[in-house]
């Protein structure tokens, strides 16, 4: 990401450098958008008539094809002066290192006390929530120790200028949540769809069709708007299409996920994501000199994969905490579950599986027909309700997100398109 967005500051100009940046914004790989259109049907065709190994395979063969097309781009200039600082380095990894194993691990090792999964314990207690707190420290601690390598007269692993304004953290925030949004969908889409419903990752690629659509269009083409609308504005708009979307998916959706009333909430979420996406890569870029592309790549890129990654990770363990929750309530409620058939299932280690897989569980118990009828009628409302709540706190998050993105520029991107940014 940082070689590629230095490259287009030095290839395009103007509105072209503006429309690469927004289609280098919407191609984020398993973001849903721009590539991830191809990557969703592709991996969905693979997947389901051959299997899943032979598209890794393809992508050693895009990387060379990727490779000799690279030569055909004008190069940038190096800078030969530049050495990195070490510290710097074992900072910045440990700390998304630690982010990403705690937030991913919160479901498998507990996000309180410990679960048998952990591969070990800190006085009774996950490891998990104790990761993501070094790894905010070391994060802090790495700012601290870029400021001291700066006041030194030596190059930092990333020039704090691109974060030191009001506009700049405003927009790597509102840019986190952001994808984080977008990654709590692309993972619970999906997961009701192949996993709950049982179809296959052909279906499923097909279904996530329009949504993918949506968001790679509307970044592609939200630049043409920037003559007319300042950030402030997009932003705002942005906003208000994202959350009531969410919100009209957690009242409509069903157990079908073709409804048109679902699908079209699913393009309205896709318009504002890939607008507000392109719009804060954009002003990120025009409010730093042209210099720091590079660091302004490595910001962007950092803060998309980690926001992809808990993400996804946060969606994992909300959905299947509240799934859980809601199972135990209707188990409670029912009486036809006996405590006698409760303990023939591990209801220690619930999870989103589909009705064959429960039938073929409860097939090795004594339950009766009865019994089986109720247990796939409390899966299958648990899990919906599972997913309308989690559709909920998104909205909840996407309205609390209008606030830090409150902070963006007021003028009109394209009076900046031409000039050099700066401070």
């Amino acid at each position: 990401m940082p070689s590629l967005v230095a490259l287009i500051a030095e290839n395009y100009r103007g509105a072209q450098q503006a429309t690469a940046l927004g289609t280098l914004g919407s191609a984020r790989a398993g973001a849903g958008a721009g590539a991830g259109v191809a990557a969703f049907l592709i991996g969905g065709v693979l997947g389901t008539y051959i299997g899943w190994r032979p598209a890794l395979g393809l992508l050693i063969v895009l990387s060379a094809v990727i490779f000799f097309l690279s030569f055909r781009m004008k190069a940038d200039r190096g800078r030969p002066e530049v050495s990195i600082d070490i510290v710097d380095v074992v900072l910045a990894a440990t700390s998304i290192i630690l982010l990403s194993f705690g937030f991913n691990n919160l479901n498998r090792w507990g996000m309180g006390l410990v679960r048998d999964a952990a591969p070990f314990d800190l006085l009774g207690f996950s490891p998990a929530p104790f990761m993501i707190a070094l790894g905010i420290v070391l994060g802090q601690l790495f700012v601290v120790w870029t400021r001291r390598v700066k006041e030194k007269g030596k190059t930092p692993l990333l020039e704090l200028e691109v974060i030191t304004s009001p506009t700049e953290r405003a927009a790597v925030v509102a840019m986190f949540a952001v994808v984080a949004l977008e990654a709590m969908l692309n993972f619970s889409v999906p997961l009701y769809i192949q996993i709950v419903q049982g179809s296959t990752p052909l279906a499923t690629a097909i279904a996530m069709m329009p949504f993918n659509l949506s968001v790679f269009f509307s970044a592609t083409l939200i630049v043409r708007f920037y003559h007319k609308l300042t950030p402030q504005k997009i932003r705002r708009y942005g906003f208000i299409i994202c959350t009531p979307s969410l919100l009209w998916l957690a009242f409509v959706v069903r157990n079908n996920w073709s409804e048109f009333a679902v699908l079209f909430g699913l393009v309205a979420f896709g318009i504002g994501q890939g607008s507000l996406v392109t719009l804060l890569f954009n002003v990120l870029v025009s409010a730093s000199p042209k210099e720091l592309a590079g660091d302004v790549g490595s910001l962007r890129g950092t803060t998309n994969n980690l926001s992809n990654a808990i993400g996804t990770a946060v969606a994992g363990a909300l959905l299947v905490g509240l799934l859980s929750s809601s199972v135990m309530r209707n188990i409670v409620q029912t009486p036809v579950l006996t405590p006698e058939i409760q303990a023939q299932v591990n209801l220690d280690n619930i999870n989103f599986i589909s009705n064959d897989r429960l039938l073929t569980v409860l097939s090795q118990t004594t339950a009766t027909p009865e019994q089986v009828a109720e247990a796939v009628r409390v899966n299958e409302e648990s899990r919906l309700k599972a997913l309308k709540f989690g559709l909920l706190i998104m909205a909840f998050l996407s309205m609390m997100a209008i606030i830090p993105a409150g902070r963006l520029p007021g003028y009109l991107p394209a009076d900046n398109l031409d000039k050099e940014p700066t401070k």
